[in-house]
């Protein structure tokens, strides 16, 4: 009795071992659980990403931040009057903006690489050039009287976001009058950050200005058009600008030794009018410049790397799977992990050595360590030539249609949707005449690859 229960338990353990139906499900957990180390995989991507980003913010803020050119702004203080309760006559100080009629910016941005610890930062400095000319301010559209208006008390506001990138003091030229330029904004109506200058309102229906700005920043220079007709001509030695904000470039030339760029906005172009009373009218949304980016993002094609884990996993375990049926050749589910850890670890490597060698060198390096490492493993449990060239082969093409995925940006779904159909069709070719019904690791099968 005792030798029938042992021969039953013996039986069942070998249809257990022998089960295709089980080694499929044990193939399909350790491929859910591989999810965890490559979650994992872009979870580290992101941290390199944010301390990428601390070493940028660290540097720009001992050199200059992104800098957005705001201005010049005219404000006007003015009275407006009222009665107390006793009905004493009292009034109360508000203000008017007003924008210029031109404004023309010329200036070139000259950029400069530098490194914290392994990370690249692109600063700038940039001397521009501005002028042009405002109307005399027109309180008569709003019923205010010129004797109400308080012209003595006016002045100019240039808004800069980060003061600790200006590198000259700055002189204003109103008309004929060379006016210095102070720290600060009276009002922040309109903007937050800056610089201001006292102006003399006199009775000239226009008033010519001219300032020059020597500033330092990081990654951006943007603009706000402020201007009833705004011009902005910008060169520089950046061989890889991105024009980003409200307005693109209307002329732009851009070579391996730099760029040239015109904008022209007009006042119709943007949501605000020439001149308003009390607080901003949400200036800041029409702004326009360029971004001095990097010519690589590395991080960004490791995590779009890291997204294919589970397909590669999925396809090296089809492989070896389908090895095993047509050619009868057990492989472990413990062989399984192995294989599997070696392809998550390939993220990882992929990671480390391109932030020190660049993208596609570590992805060369990294696919000829992983694939390497397999093929050593793949010769020592199947011991043939043939199944390891095989295998070695196939995991080579594997790793060179991901590379080309990530070379494609226009293209890729279209390039990726071929590859794994014809992926889809090669498997069920090559796994056309097995009888799943009749199949266990005992029974022989009629085709071998």
């Amino acid at each position: 009795m005792e030798n029938t229960d042992k021969n039953v338990l013996s039986k069942i353990g070998d249809g257990i071992r022998n089960s295709i139906m089980v080694k499929l499900i044990s193939i399909g957990i350790i491929a859910l659980m591989l999810l965890i180390p490559a979650s994992s995989i872009e979870s580290l991507i992101f941290e390199r990403q944010l301390n990428r980003e601390a070493a940028i913010e660290e540097v720009s803020s001992k050199w200059g931040g992104q800098q957005t050119i705001s201005g010049p702004v005219l404000t006007v203080p003015y009275k407006v009057y009222y009665k107390t309760k006793n009905e004493e006559l009292k009034y109360s100080v508000h203000r008017a903006h007003f924008l210029p009629r031109l404004l023309n910016i010329t200036g070139a941005i000259n950029p400069e690489q530098r490194k914290r610890g392994i990370y690249e930062v692109v600063l700038y400095n940039t001397k521009l050039n501005a002028s042009g000319s405002f109307d005399r301010p027109n309180f008569s559209i709003w019923n205010i009287a010129d004797e109400d208006v308080l012209w003595e008390e006016a002045y100019i506001s240039i808004g800069i976001p980060d003061m600790s990138g200006i590198q000259k003091n700055m002189t204003l030229r109103w008309n004929d009058e060379k006016i210095p330029i102070e720290a600060g904004i009276p009002d922040h109506d309109v903007l937050s950050s800056g610089l201001s200058s006292r102006t003399n309102i006199s009775s000239s229906k226009s008033y010519k200005f001219k300032f020059d700005i020597d500033l330092n920043g990081s990654k951006q220079l943007s603009f706000i058009p402020v201007g009833k007709e705004t011009l902005v001509k910008l060169s520089s030695s950046w061989g890889n600008p991105s024009f980003s904000g409200k307005f693109l470039p209307d002329d732009r030339q851009i070579t391996d030794n730099g760029f040239t760029a015109e904008w022209e906005v007009l006042d119709v172009n943007r949501n605000y009018p020439q001149q308003w009373q009390g607080n901003a009218q949400g200036i800041a949304g029409s702004a326009f410049g360029v971004d001095l980016i990097l010519p690589v993002d590395e991080y960004q094609k490791n995590m779009r790397s890291a997204k294919y884990a589970l397909l590669v996993v999925a396809l090296s375990f089809i492989i070896f799977f389908l090895i095993e049926i047509l050619n009868k050749k057990k492989f472990h589910p413990f062989q399984y992990i192995m294989i599997g850890l070696t392809i998550v670890l390939f993220y990882t490597l992929l990671l480390s050595i391109s932030e020190h060698f660049g993208f596609n060198i570590a992805y060369l390096i990294s696919s000829i360590l992983v694939v390497g490492l397999i093929t050593i493993y793949v010769a020592g449990v199947f011991k043939t030539t043939k199944l390891t060239v095989l295998v070695a082969s196939l995991l080579t093409v594997i790793y060179f249609f991901i590379f080309v995925i990530l070379q494609l940006q226009d293209f890729a779904l279209l390039v990726g949707s071929l590859g794994l159909f014809l992926t889809l069709a090669s498997l069920m070719y090559l796994s056309r005449n097995i009888n799943w019904y009749q199949l266990s690791y005992r029974s022989s099968s009629e085709t071998s690859i």
